[in-house]
């Protein structure tokens, strides 16, 4: 059983840019596997590393088609358009409506340390840039107006202070 847990808004680690990994290690490697367990506790399909408190560019998905791992990830190629509502495990209770690309390309290292390139649609696509923005401190109410993100903030706030009280 892992001791991670999820990390919401406002803590500030959400906000954190996350530090590249020069080179797979096997704490790294627990580290992703943990991530995999809370992921699925908590129903979401996908995960990043500042989410449970790590500053590491890790990432992981499943979206149905298999547990995918990895580290650095970055985006090479992107392609199309579409928006859709999404929700996060940071940000309870709050969806957003986001335009995103809807095919990418992105390189990253795999859990047994190769360079893998990998092409991804729909909700796949989807869940790589989600989480890649988790790595760069960018959170779905980012995307929100100037006015539904302060409504969306004091909500989370009160959330946040009903469970500080309970």
């Amino acid at each position: 059983m892992t001791s991670l847990k999820i990390k919401t808004f406002p803590d500030n680690i959400l906000r954190k840019k996350a530090k590249k990994i020069s080179k797979l290690s096997n704490a790294d490697r627990e580290d992703l596997s943990q991530m995999a367990e809370v992921m699925y506790l908590n129903g979401g399909v996908g995960l990043a590393a500042v989410q449970v408190g790590i500053d590491k560019q890790l990432v992981v998905i499943d979206v149905g088609q298999g547990l995918v791992k990895m580290a650095n990830p970055t985006i090479i190629k992107k392609a199309g358009c579409e928006a859709c509502e999404e929700g996060c495990l940071s940000v309870p209770g709050v969806n957003v409506i986001i335009k995103r690309a809807k095919t990418v390309t992105v390189n990253y290292l795999n859990d047994t340390g190769e360079v893998v390139r990998l092409d991804a649609e729909g909700l796949l696509a989807r869940a790589i840039q989600h989480e890649i923005d988790h790595l760069c401190g960018v959170l779905i109410i980012d995307y929100l107006n100037p006015l539904r993100k302060l409504i969306a903030k004091s909500r989370l706030s009160k959330t946040v202070r009903k469970q500080h009280n309970s």
